[in-house]
């Protein structure tokens, strides 16, 4: 018996090791991100614009958009239907608004009018830092790259991207608190708010018809939806809500699918 003991502890230790920080004691961290939603429904909460929802079941807005027969300029309403499936002809007539009806508002902070009939994701349980310091790689917040991307904030990358099943969705740059987080591109604000489990305060900025841009966690939002933003410019500060730590979580979404933003950064 002591010797079926010792091969059990052995085995969870061996388990263990395969979730240890990357090389270079960079951590990689489990998100809440997952593949697109491609069955069954969500119902519209007050706070949700199309990008949001777009954004948190892996579509790109104007798939959805057209899946859903929602013309331009994309407004939505509390407790309209947006369907994942090929049967969204025949749930839009019943979940267009009457007359009397007002589009979603930008405030987050009612409380949800309706309920989902797709699960919304619960919280991760926050991963803890590695008590080894990671390796000191600053960011440079001056230096565009040739497509016109700058770096969103200055710190050290403790959380890398990975397109591996729910691994991290962007990266995480460490900071102190209250510090600026800067658009990465010019663009427009679709989304300011906390509606997002996992993301804490959110800023979700559509540079055009193919590329997104999102940045977590803030304490605090400085803009607000449907605001034009230029490259450089302070849309929030660096926080630690929806999570364990101060740091900015960083995503690029290219045609709704998140990408390794490092590949679009400037070089450093």
């Amino acid at each position: 018996m002591p010797t079926l003991v010792a091969l059990l502890a052995a085995a969870l230790l061996l388990s263990g090791c395969a979730s240890s920080p990357a090389p270079g004691n960079v951590q990689v961290v489990d998100r809440n991100s997952r593949p697109a939603v491609t069955s069954g429904q969500y119902v519209v909460r007050r706070g949700d614009t199309l990008w949001s929802i777009a954004f948190r079941f892996g579509w790109d807005f104007r798939a959805l958009a057209q899946r859903n027969n929602i013309p331009a300029p994309y407004t939505i309403y509390p407790g309209q239907t947006i369907r994942f499936d090929g049967r969204a002809s025949q749930a839009v007539a019943s979940s267009r608004p009457s007359a009397s009806s007002r589009p979603v508002q930008s405030t987050t902070t009612s409380s949800p009018v309706v309920v989902s009939t797709v699960p919304v994701p619960p919280p991760v349980t926050p991963v803890q830092t590695p008590a080894t310091p990671p390796v000191q790689t600053p960011v440079s917040t001056q230096v565009r790259s040739s497509s016109g991307w700058a770096w969103p904030a200055s710190g050290t990358i403790i959380g890398r991207f990975s397109s591996n099943g729910s691994l991290n969705k962007g990266i995480d740059i460490a900071g102190e608190l209250g510090q600026p987080v800067l658009a990465a591109s010019d663009g427009t604000v679709v989304y300011a708010g906390s509606g997002l489990r996992g993301y804490g305060e959110l800023v979700i900025i559509k540079h055009n018809d193919t590329y997104v841009s999102a940045y977590g966690h803030n304490r605090r939002l400085l803009v607000r939806e449907g605001q034009r933003v230029k490259v450089g410019q302070t849309i929030a500060e660096m926080g630690s809500t929806g999570t364990d730590r101060v740091k900015l979580h960083f995503e690029i979404r290219r045609q709704g699918k998140p990408v390794d933003p490092q590949n679009y950064l400037p070089k450093r």
